[in-house]
């Protein structure tokens, strides 16, 4: 069974009067989420990029942040790395459009508590600020992975690696930059 927060002390998990920093660059899905959230009774502060985030953080304490993967050219890695080092206690979710396992394992090695793909809601990334520990239960699943979803994710084990960096990946990958561009254009949740 996975083990949640509880956070107000009564069993509950909504996290009433606690703070959160979503670092998100689309304005509009980060004001979404800020709303939805200080309706649920968080306090909220928000960045478009790694450095706003670490202004905020080096300023103030969270209890919470939800960071995205890709910040424009930057990767929201560096942000979830940084500000496990200065606040471990933080509770960071990393939410993408561009789920790969290689991404998912590197986001956790430097701290995130979990990891979800786009589309979530308020109640995903709510659930899963709650989970401490991982859930033995879950099934194995014994379906063989797709050629296309190993090609998708050695694109982005090597996006990774490249720290986002389009032209880089191309090379590395032996494609030319616009096949890339359009591989990546067609999989974006």
């Amino acid at each position: 069974m996975t083990e949640t927060a509880d956070v107000n002390g009564d069993g509950s998990t909504e996290a009433t009067g606690a703070s959160l920093l979503i670092v998100e660059d689309d304005p509009t899905f980060a004001r979404t989420l800020r709303r939805s959230f200080e309706r649920r009774g968080y306090r909220v502060a928000s960045a478009g990029s790694p450095e706003e985030a670490e202004a905020l953080f080096a300023m103030y304490a969270f209890d919470y942040a939800v960071v995205d993967l890709k910040l424009g050219a930057a990767s929201g890695l560096s942000v979830v790395e940084a500000l496990h080092a200065h606040a471990p206690e933080t509770r960071i979710v990393v939410l993408t459009g561009y789920a790969s396992i290689a991404t998912a394992v590197e986001a956790i090695k430097l701290g995130a508590a979990h990891y979800l793909a786009k589309p979530s809601n308020t109640d995903d990334i709510e659930a899963a600020f709650g989970n401490l520990r991982g859930d033995a239960s879950v099934p194995v699943e014994g379906r063989k992975t797709s050629i296309k979803t190993l090609e998708w994710e050695y694109i982005h084990q090597t996006l990774v690696e490249c720290e986002f960096n389009i032209s880089e990946t191309a090379r590395r990958l032996g494609l030319h930059r616009r096949t890339l561009a359009r591989k990546l254009e067609k999989r974006q949740l």
